[in-house]
């Protein structure tokens, strides 16, 4: 979506501010302030609601408050004296009130058309009987994701978080999705979601893809998948590429403490699933997109609704905690390469750092980011992109 007013447009697909089309550099925070703002200029919006919404409910001093509203008004051209823009309400807040233009309504979830690379859709089966959605999208050599917690094929190329990346993919290769057991486009009521079952429905879709040779991509827990099939078939995969992920679930790192939280977070997740104003939807947002829009949040919860049920999402949680293929990490023998964020909330840094010191040859690189995947506007997110495509291509 872009909102013009004045000589200023915000674009929050792409996280930018421009002035007559020149950029205007902002900090996140700033960026997120600004954009809140203008969605809820209908009304007026209290301190405690920035605080909910931009600094998802983390204690902020008045001072630090009182900056990112003044470093939004300067961007913009405006100040506490004239309040063109956003004006202040005693004792109750503060509104935008400049006449705003929208553009882009047409486009779900602020991903330009352009951007959105042509897919086409096909089935298979796996080995016991699932129906399995496959996505392919752009020419060059094939990129294979692997499926990860949550997936849905078409409603991802609208997701204001993986829109962008798999199209700057597509620009360079074949990039190949698929919905697993349980989620998005393939069966949903199904007997078996299991690690196995993962490995069964990765059999599947690479049974489709004519290439003698591929290159694998897995991401958090996908990460698992792709890296037990290196191990099985090295002939067929040419490059593995491992991001955020971990090569032991919860329930199998030997810490106590890993079990609780795998089992508070799949309490929470049967009882506020897909509602944006939960307290599952404020505590597991904050987990994964610690430093995320509003926008991005809220998509965040609408993929939960479109992916899966509350009790499949459960299901395919429990069954990634299980996860262990920590003995299978020397025996990788294709080059890999393996990426993590520093802060990175949900898959501790450690966890990565393993993975790349377990298998032999592998490079390590590091992104310097909160977020479980970054977001695009984020410097992490651009080099993780460089990153994967160098790799791969």
């Amino acid at each position: 979506m872009l909102f013009q007013f004045n000589n200023f447009t915000l674009d929050a697909a792409r996280r930018e501010l421009r002035d007559d089309g020149v950029e205007i550099p902002v900090e996140p925070q700033v960026f997120d302030l600004l954009e809140f703002l203008i969605r809820r200029r209908d009304e007026v919006v209290s301190r405690d609601d920035l605080i909910e919404h931009i600094w998802k409910g983390r204690i902020v001093s008045e001072s630090a408050l009182a900056s990112r509203i003044n470093a939004a008004r300067s961007a913009i051209g405006d100040n506490g004296a004239d309040q063109r823009l956003i004006k202040t309400i005693a004792r109750k807040g503060i509104r935008f009130v400049g006449e705003l233009r929208e553009q882009g309504a047409l486009v779900q979830s602020s991903v330009r058309a352009a951007d959105v690379k042509h897919q086409d859709i096909t089935f298979a089966r796996s080995s016991d009987g699932v129906n399995l959605a496959i996505g392919r999208s752009g020419d060059g050599p094939v990129l294979l994701k692997t499926a990860n917690w949550l997936n849905h094929l078409e409603f991802d190329w609208q997701s204001p978080i993986w829109s962008p990346l798999f199209s700057r993919l597509a620009e360079r290769l074949c990039l190949v999705r698929y919905d697993g057991r349980g989620s998005g486009l393939a069966d949903r009521d199904v007997e078996d979601i299991s690690f196995d079952g993962f490995l069964r429905d990765l059999d599947a879709v690479t049974g489709t893809i004519k290439a003698e040779r591929f290159a694998l991509l897995g991401l958090s827990q996908g990460v698992a998948a792709a890296i037990a099939y290196a191990v099985k078939y090295p002939a067929r995969v040419s490059k593995l590429i491992l991001y955020g992920g971990y090569a032991q679930g919860r329930n199998k790192s030997g810490d106590a403490s890993d079990r609780e939280k795998g089992q508070a977070l799949l309490a929470l997740m049967r009882q506020g699933w897909g509602s944006e104003g939960s307290a599952f939807m404020r505590a597991f947002s904050s987990i994964y997109l610690p430093n995320g829009s509003a926008e991005q949040i809220k998509w965040f919860s609408d993929m939960q609704r479109m992916a899966t049920s509350g009790e499949n999402a459960a299901r395919l949680r429990s069954a990634c905690d299980d996860i262990d293929v920590i003995d299978l990490l020397p025996q990788v023998a294709v080059p890999t390469l393996v990426i993590h964020a520093r802060q990175d909330n949900v898959v501790p840094y450690a966890q990565g750092r393993a993975i790349a010191t377990a298998i032999p040859g592998a490079k390590f690189v590091t992104l310097e980011t909160e977020n479980h995947v970054p977001l695009p506007g984020d410097p992490a997110w651009e080099k993780l992109v460089e990153e994967v495509l160098n790799f791969a291509c």
